[in-house]
């Protein structure tokens, strides 16, 4: 029972300006679920069931004793406790705690939104990683030619991130004949870097993630970026790529150096770890094939779809006597 239907994604995607009409029916429509949800066993929730209203659906859930489990892969309370206006943070700035307070689980993407739970007196937590399925995730290069390619896949509300590296992605490119390939974006804050920018969709990201060398995630250290879940970093896995990234929140974790790809936080050290892939086609293989074995054995559905299955189980088997 998704929020919005697919065409939120495509205007985000495109650029386009809000559907303010398909919005409020959205808020109506979710309205005519939760009266629904006196019939379920058991309510899964992705953050909230009102975006930017009080948490009182998750209240009706709790008063009416239908278990429901929340699931975060961001960090969604800083979106509320961090908003530049004064009023927001006043209305809701707890609301997100209020809603893992009173689930009956809470399941997280990493460590930092796992403290922010048991912050909040969340009775029961799971850390559950991000993870894809591999049966739509290939290994075989479909390159082309021999330029060397640094790929970046996201969305327009996160392409900014490009620009922390930008100056040693120009240099890099200049330097090197390479190309930056950015997927999902348009073309923000990349002046003076060669890039190629692609739109983003389910059926063709596979391909563009095939076409990269390494795949790259730069991030800011604050807050928002430290709730992040390392999601483009296990895409590039998935497709056997080597990484580099931000040493920021999961990264740090997803990322071993050396071994999958790179940990960077100086520009000397984005160019370094950009020009020593560069200059190795077999240590980008091994690196890939590291990649590979990590998202089989940790980030993939295989591992991560019995034990989702088995908290969803035991949540929905709870006593809904009333007290």
């Amino acid at each position: 029972m998704p929020f919005f239907g697919d065409y939120y994604q495509h205007d985000i995607y495109a650029g386009r300006s809000r559907r303010w009409g398909k919005i409020a029916q959205a808020y109506l429509r979710r309205c005519l679920q939760l009266a629904r949800s006196a019939s379920f066993d058991l309510v899964w929730i992705e953050y909230e069931l009102f975006p930017w209203l009080p948490a009182l659906g998750e209240r009706l859930l709790s008063g009416l004793r239908i278990p429901y489990v929340v699931d975060y892969d961001d960090a969604i309370h800083h979106r509320y406790q961090l908003h530049p206006n004064l009023l927001v943070r006043v209305l809701l700035g707890k609301k997100i705690d209020v809603i893992m307070r009173q689930a009956n689980t809470v399941i997280v993407g990493n460590t930092y939104l796992e403290e922010r739970a048991r912050v909040t007196g969340a009775r029961r937590i799971e850390c559950l990683p991000t993870a894809v399925d591999l049966e739509r995730y290939r290994t075989a290069s479909t390159r082309e030619d021999g330029i060397f390619t640094i790929g970046w896949i996201g969305s327009p509300s996160t392409v900014e991130h490009l620009s922390l590296i930008r100056p040693v992605l120009a240099d890099f490119c200049r330097d090197n004949k390479a190309r930056l390939v950015v997927v999902g974006a348009s073309k923000v804050g990349q002046d003076g870097v060669s890039a190629e920018f692609r739109p983003w969709s389910e059926a063709t990201e596979v391909e563009d993630l095939l076409r990269f060398d390494v795949g790259i995630m730069p991030l800011r250290d604050e807050p928002w970026e430290r709730g992040k879940c390392g999601y483009k970093l296990i895409q590039y896995m998935a497709c056997a790529r080597p990484v580099i990234a931000s040493p920021v929140g999961v990264n740090r974790e997803i990322v071993e150096p050396g071994v999958n790809g790179y940990l960077a936080t100086t520009d000397q050290e984005w160019r370094t770890a950009l020009e020593t892939l560069r200059g190795d086609p077999d240590l980008r293989t091994r690196m890939g094939r590291a990649g590979r074995f990590k998202v089989e054995t940790t980030y993939c559905t295989r591992v991560t779809a019995p034990r989702l299955a088995s908290i969803l189980t035991r949540a929905a088997s709870i006593d809904r006597t009333p007290a």
